[in-house]
């Protein structure tokens, strides 16, 4: 069913897949189940790609991978109860990271729906569990008001801070007739995103023409500003730090560029004594900038910050002015500004410098095999898991473009991410793609190598093995606590990645890791290449 639909009679489901692609949503990912088989046969013969993961939280993660790559929102379909239980965790970390989801679920039909009589996958309250997970949580109770919802859904994803969305449809209104009144199908026209005012973009000219110290602080909001903020920040002269959600604004080899976590020491001493911060699309928020529960920053200048999010800035520093406004716009709109010197490139080198100094021995390794992904594949898109090398990117590793490198080791840190995701990044982008991830975060989504196999993926799986939950065990141990629980049982991976018919590599040398990730991205399918942290520490050592 496309854009161009007639007034002829057509289902719930055959509208909401055809509305999806006057949206610009080209891709679904779903398990079908008795409760959403009408969405298949609306699917048949669509413009949709679909693809089929192993477990519905593969696809809230697939789906999170391919809009942090791309920006371009996909579909989630799952079912009642446990396909919404499981795609519970992605929403989580899209919601906490601000990434757009789309999740469409089915739930039983009123009278049955909430009813405690024990009906097929019935929750007490399916939606209050949604509502917990996203921007809203909408149950469609009249076909009529599906065009709407999801008019709601995109002013979402496209004019406001991005976030799930969850739309839940009883199980016997997909094959319902939509209304007259609602055809053709067709896109609402979304409304902009709010815009600086002249007084907004007035006050930031001037205090930036007045700093003498400034610093600049980009984070996933400011992503599609890159070019602007480059130039901004060259005219400033003020070294720029990039939130791990804003990795690759600047590239890592420009001199004031600073991929660094904020809670390090060194960046917190340079942020707090600029006379002037310039936050750019960065909540701000305690989990990347107060990482070390150090306490909030003490800034001694005065504070600007754009964002799109009014509730967010007003949660933590307060600033001055507090612009509410999409980055690239507010940037583009800005006076063309005078150059200034300002020591930006020598305090960014102090600042990496004294990063670089306090990084510990296994950090450094990380970080060196990080650097040799990069540039054995400039284009990569790297994802990260909750693992070692993760953690150690996102205290100092940089990229070279945007929406190249991200994890789901921020805001809400599950595991058992990556591999989905950088499958969803591949199928947005067609980049190479590696998935960074541990023995234990594996794991959880063993199977989803599955999914990536049989779309013909050549997904890089750069497996960290430390044979268990080492990083809780030292954790563990640092506080003198027994080590419960940690020294769980390890698979060999090399056979398990073999049984999904993908490539296996046993990698012992560091100097092997660029051949191997080169030859990997070649292929038609995965390939997992495993590394013994001890073993190959040493060898970096």
């Amino acid at each position: 069913m496309s854009a161009s639909s007639s007034r002829q009679s057509i289902t719930l489901a055959q509208y909401l897949v055809a509305a999806l692609e006057t949206y610009d949503v080209d891709t679904v990912f779903g398990i079908p189940g008795v409760h959403t088989v009408e969405l298949y046969r609306a699917l048949d013969g669509s413009a949709l790609r679909h693809v089929t993961p192993r477990n519905e939280q593969g696809a809230g993660f697939l789906a999170d991978g391919y809009a942090r790559a791309s920006g371009k929102v996909a579909a989630c379909f799952v079912i009642t109860g446990p396909g919404m239980t499981n795609i519970a965790t992605p929403m989580g970390q899209a919601l906490a990271d601000s990434v757009p989801m789309l999740v469409i679920s089915s739930v039983n039909p009123v009278g049955r729906m909430g009813s405690g009589d024990g009906w097929l996958h019935e929750m007490p309250d399916q939606r209050g569990l949604a509502e917990q997970l996203s921007a809203f949580s909408h149950t469609i109770l009249d076909p009529a008001e599906l065009p709407q919802v999801l008019a709601r859904a995109f002013a979402v994803f496209r004019s406001r801070r991005p976030a799930p969305v969850h739309i839940e449809i009883p199980v016997d209104m997909f094959a319902r007739a939509m209304p007259d009144a609602v055809l053709p199908v067709s896109a609402a026209p979304i409304p902009a995103a709010p815009a600086a005012t002249s007084a907004d973009l007035t006050a930031l000219a001037t205090a930036v023409a007045a700093a003498e110290r400034p610093v600049i602080l980009a984070g996933g909001g400011a992503v599609n500003a890159a070019e602007d903020l480059r130039s901004l920040a060259e005219r400033l002269d003020a070294p720029v730090v990039m939130t791990m959600n804003g990795r690759g604004i600047l590239p890592d080899d420009h001199p004031l560029a600073l991929p660094c976590s904020p809670a390090l020491e060194p960046v917190r001493e340079m942020v707090e004594t600029a006379d002037l911060v310039l936050a750019l699309g960065t909540e701000m928020g305690p989990a990347e900038f107060d990482f070390y529960d150090r306490g909030p920053m003490t800034l001694q200048g005065r504070l600007i910050r754009v964002d799109i999010d009014a509730q967010q800035m007003m949660r933590g520093p307060q600033a001055d002015p507090a612009i509410l406004a999409e980055c690239a716009a507010t940037l583009q709109s800005l006076p063309d500004l005078a150059p200034k010197q300002c020591d930006g490139a020598g305090r960014a080198a102090r600042c990496r410098d004294a990063v670089r100094a306090g990084t510990s021995p296994l950090h450094a390794s990380c970080q060196a095999m990080l650097t040799q992904l990069r540039e054995a594949l400039p284009d990569a898109v790297i994802v990260g898991d909750s693992a070692q090398p993760v953690y150690a990117g996102m205290l100092h590793f940089g990229v070279n473009q945007p929406r190249s490198w991200f994890c789901s080791a921020t805001g809400f840190g599950t595991l058992g991410y990556a591999v989905s995701a950088a499958t969803g990044a591949w199928l947005s982008t067609g980049k190479p793609v590696v998935a960074v991830i541990g023995d234990g975060g594996i794991q959880f989504n063993l199977g989803e190598i599955a999914t990536a196999r049989e779309i013909g993926c050549p997904l890089i799986i750069l497996l960290w093995n430390n044979n268990g939950y080492l990083e809780i065990k030292r954790y563990m141990e640092s506080r003198d606590i027994p080590p419960v629980g940690v020294d769980i049982f390890t698979p060999d991976f090399q056979t398990l990645a073999k049984g999904f018919d993908s490539e296996a590599v046993m990698l012992d040398k560091p100097e092997d890791l660029r051949a191997a990730v080169q030859a990997a991205a070649g292929r038609d399918r995965p390939t997992l290449i495993e590394l013994d942290e001890a073993r190959y520490c040493e060898a970096l050592a």
